[in-house]
């Protein structure tokens, strides 16, 4: 597919802003990190050679220590094989991940208990959390748990909102009134309380939230597109086109729509912001995903509860505020590149 030369232009325009490019890159690379941590952080192993066969475990089915000649049922302990493997000296070897922790695996210790502070030696490059589990294993897969539900609250509320709101836009007249009246009486219901609610009935699970955020999610869009829809059909192209005797459905998606994708992908990046930042308010109140999912949210109220533990709180708020400051130089980015003012010629 070609793409048009103001297109092409807009995308010229963005990569010139440095910092909203790079950026891109560095927040790309992170969902990428987020996607594949199971090769990254995990405590099965990425490849075991034992007796003359390869077993590549980390996507497998789990694999019992008897398997591989332990006096146990359950799923193996890869890091003690690791250990057993290098005493044995017998050939057999195994590789584990750079962090050979599972996100929900706790690490006890004798004589003493969590939260443990960084250590090299351990492989907890972050400490524990209050219970022992990894910091990193609890930040990267709790990214990859809010950067879902921000970008599958975004598909949802963009395709209500854009919907309702170019409707009301392009008809006006009662239907855009009654819909006024609609979202005027919706918007007051206390979206806090209808959260407090429903979790004292049952324990919210991922898609319960972002069905909740939803139904609340879409106003903002649907009066930016309210605004922008009846700004944009008032244009001599629009009417040119009813002159023309096109449909209504034909001038909705043919022409106002594709002119105000700009509106919806400058308004992309804060919205993904603003939902990672709900999640993980909502996760730190209490009223979010339920334990032990990881999650952001609950890392900062274990930072709040253990300041001695710095290193909990520390680890999660600079991932925040790195995340947060991305996004945020990618949507200054994207907004100044997709400027209409920047690519309209006036006569």
């Amino acid at each position: 597919m070609r793409l048009n030369p103001l297109t092409l232009k807009k995308i010229r325009r963005f990569r010139s802003i440095r910092r909203g490019y790079y950026s891109l890159i560095i927040f790309t690379i992170m969902i990428g990190i987020s996607l594949f941590a199971e090769l990254l952080i995990n405590n099965r192993a990425l490849i075991v050679y034992y007796e003359g066969e390869v077993y590549f475990p980390t996507y497998g089915q789990m694999i019992p220590g008897s398997f591989f000649g332990l006096d146990y049922e359950y799923e193996t302990n890869y890091r003690q094989l690791r250990k057993g493997f290098q005493t044995e000296n017998s050939g057999n070897w195994v590789v584990m991940p750079i962090v050979p922790y599972g996100k929900l695996e706790t690490d006890f210790k004798e004589d003493t208990y969590p939260p443990f502070p960084p250590s090299f030696q351990e492989k907890h490059y972050l400490g524990t959390d209050n219970v022992g589990r990894d910091i990193v294993a609890r930040l990267v897969y709790g990214f990859r748990i809010a950067i879902a539900f921000s970008l599958i609250l975004l598909l949802i509320n963009y395709s209500i909102g854009i919907s309702i709101g170019i409707a009301m836009g392009y008809w006006g007249g009662t239907f855009d009134l009654l819909f006024q009246r609609i979202i005027e009486i919706w918007s007051n219901v206390p979206f806090l309380y209808v959260i407090i609610i429903i979790s004292s009935i049952v324990v919210p699970n991922f898609m319960m939230l972002v069905l909740i955020m939803a139904v609340f999610g879409w106003i903002g869009m649907t009066w930016t597109m309210r605004t922008v829809t009846y700004k944009e059909k008032e244009r001599e192209y629009i009417l040119a086109a009813k002159m023309l005797g096109a449909s209504s459905f034909r001038i909705l998606f043919k022409h106002l729509l594709p002119n105000t994708i700009s509106i919806i992908v400058t308004y992309a990046p804060f919205a993904v912001s603003g939902g990672i930042v709900a999640l993980t308010s909502l996760d730190y109140l209490g009223f979010g995903l339920a334990p032990p999912t990881p999650s952001w949210g609950e890392l900062i109220q274990q930072g709040w509860a253990n300041m001695n533990a710095w290193w909990i709180a520390i680890s999660v708020i600079s991932s925040m505020l790195i995340t947060l400051i991305v996004v945020t130089f990618i949507g200054e980015a994207v907004r100044e590149a997709f400027d209409p003012k920047l690519h309209t010629t006036y006569e």
